[in-house]
């Protein structure tokens, strides 16, 4: 299987940065860029940025993919930050290979399974004739009028690359649809026996639904020793709405766990 596309910058302990559902290596950017004293490695999942396209994708298979970069740049043992979807692929590499987790960094995503919510965001990706865009700003007028607020819209074009005429998407549009049930799924917590005892850190966005008390037992149990923090006046995306305090949090977790 072809390896992930990635960055590293840096020396000393590694850091591993995954991003979420749509995104790519860059969404965790300005957070590689703070943990200076470290080897961070940003990755684009597969069906993601520059990654390799997969027809079926879940996250033991995900898991997977990270250990097998980590081996591929023979890196033993690293920290794991995921934010959303990043987040659960975090979780199960530490499910799955502890021995390969120095710590745990999970940014508002909880262990278990969410109803769809991306319906409205699939519908108006798909309504887009990427071929014959005449450029990025028709693209959003479009999304925005299929319901999708401005700020998103913004955030999923990001995938969009400009071909000789017209665009084409990134991302693997068509394998994130057919995957999308494993993706807000979490099989793992059917799995009783799997638990990392590892340190965790889960940071919540105060004003997001996507981690809420109702998820705290399933945490516990997958994660005994997680620890929780959630950042005033943020939602789902905390690390843009607060970035100084989610890096400086991050950051202080991970020099703890070194």
């Amino acid at each position: 299987m072809s390896t992930l596309n990635y960055q590293i910058t840096g020396s000393g302990t590694t850091v591993i940065l995954i991003h979420g559902l749509f995104g790519d290596l860059d969404n965790l950017k300005a957070l590689g860029n703070s943990l200076s004293e470290h080897q961070v490695i940003r990755v684009d999942l597969p069906n993601h940025g520059k990654s390799p396209h997969w027809d079926a994708m879940d996250y033991p298979s995900l898991a997977q993919a990270m250990v097998n970069l980590l081996d591929q740049l023979n890196i033993k043992q690293a920290h794991f930050v995921g934010h959303s979807m990043g987040g659960k692929v975090a979780m199960a590499v530490a499910l799955l290979h502890p021995s390969y987790v120095k710590s745990l960094v999970v940014a508002d995503i909880a262990p278990v399974t969410y109803h769809r919510r991306h319906d409205t965001v699939f519908n108006g990706l798909n309504s887009l004739d990427v071929a014959h865009l005449s450029g990025r700003s028709e693209a959003l007028g479009q999304l925005v009028a299929s319901g999708i607020d401005e700020g998103t819209a913004q955030f999923l074009l990001k995938n969009l690359q400009r071909e000789a005429t017209g665009f084409s998407w990134k991302m693997n549009l068509n394998g994130l649809q057919a995957c999308y049930e494993k993706l807000i799924g979490w099989e793992l917590n059917s799995q009783q026996t799997l638990n990392y005892s590892g340190p965790a850190l889960c940071i919540r966005g105060a004003d997001s639904d996507y981690v809420t008390a109702a998820h705290s037992q399933a945490f516990i149990q997958q994660f005994p020793a997680i620890q929780a923090k959630s950042l005033a006046g943020t939602g789902h995306w905390l690390h843009v709405q607060k970035p100084a305090i989610f890096n400086r949090l991050i950051a202080e977790f991970i020099d703890s766990n070194d």
